[in-house]
């Protein structure tokens, strides 16, 4: 029976009438073909299907630029850096450890939780392409994609991003279980969505197939008629706002005690916006992708900006055919 669940510690709000998200640059559906890239999540696209960068990408392995390792520096005399991972592709395992999450996700912020971003960029800081970020991908984006979600807890997503990029179900991942199981893990992440409104579909697999419950954060102005219809569809509410909104550092703290401390957002732009700007994002996890698309595509983050920019500094840092994989993570 779906439950639902008040959180009663605040801050700053949600609005209702900035919705949720914007879905550009989000990570999780790029088309609805089928998955060949391993990591991928259903609805990226095939290998075969994406830009041309992409086939570029099976000539060339991962290589770790930073930080630099024993193993970085064992090259012969004459290798790049990072030489010796080059030419490979990364074994789950390798990946998994090098996307891990802190051993205690206790955040400067004292939410309980550690919330990381997953977004992708343009060389000149476009976060898609002609309204979807499917062509600045590409193979081992998927990858690094698909390794986040699975060593997550939840997805943190906004409700327009879900309407508009047709969200399913997390899936279970074989190649995954073994690692989940022993991270103490479900099957596959929870969906958390963020919605004010409540304006979905609940009769869609995202809610009446999953896993694991899919979750909705709202706020308690929240709309009873709506409430009732998400609970009925299967989705677990949670009231994360005092008004019509929810607050974001009261929405990672209830999703922390619920038991789901490593948290992954994909946005979209204006709900990573709105997390950046109260203070909760701990980490960005950012694929830099080597095209350039001009015009005035919108950038990862958007809506509400920071009083003062908030520093992060440089965890790690991979590269695979042009593609750069940063972390950061705040000071």
């Amino acid at each position: 029976m779906p439950k639902r669940t008040e959180s009663k510690r605040g801050g700053g709000t949600i609005s209702a009438t900035s919705r949720s998200a914007g879905t550009c640059g989000s990570r999780a559906h790029r088309d609805d073909g089928a998955v060949s890239a391993v990591g991928a999540e259903p609805g990226a696209v095939e290998v075969d299907t994406v830009p041309h960068s992409t086939a570029r990408a099976r000539l060339h392995g991962m290589r770790r630029l930073f930080p630099v390792t024993d193993e970085t520096a064992a090259r012969t005399p004459g290798d790049a850096p990072g030489a010796r991972d080059a030419d490979r592709e990364w074994a789950l395992e390798e990946l998994a450890r090098a996307y891990a999450y802190p051993a205690a996700p206790a955040n400067p912020g004292g939410t309980g939780a550690w919330l990381r971003a997953n977004m992708v960029s343009t060389l000149d800081g476009a976060a898609q392409h002609e309204g979807r970020s499917q062509p600045i991908s590409g193979a081992a984006d998927m990858r690094v994609f698909g390794t986040l979600r699975g060593v997550a807890d939840a997805v943190v997503v906004g409700a327009e991003t879900v309407r508009q990029e047709g969200y399913r179900p997390a899936r279970a991942r074989a190649d995954f279980a073994a690692l989940r199981e022993a991270a103490g893990q479900g099957p596959a992440p929870a969906i958390a969505v963020v919605s004010a409104s409540l304006d979905l579909d609940f009769s869609l697999p995202l809610f009446t197939e999953p896993l694991v419950p899919t979750l909705v954060l709202t706020g308690a102005s929240a709309d009873p008629g709506r409430v009732a219809a998400a609970e009925k569809g299967g989705a677990r509410v949670v009231i994360a706002g005092d008004g019509a909104g929810v607050d974001p550092a009261r929405g990672v703290r209830a999703l922390a005690d619920l038991g789901l401390g490593r948290l992954l957002t994909e946005g979209g732009p204006r709900l990573l916006g709105q997390l950046v700007a109260a203070g909760v994002l701990d980490e960005l996890c950012l694929t830099l992708s080597p095209m350039l698309v001009a015009g005035d595509a919108q950038r990862i983050a958007g809506g509400p900006g920071t009083a003062v920019p908030e520093r992060f500094e440089l965890v790690s840092l991979l590269e695979e055919a042009g593609f750069l994989f940063s972390r950061y993570r705040r000071t």
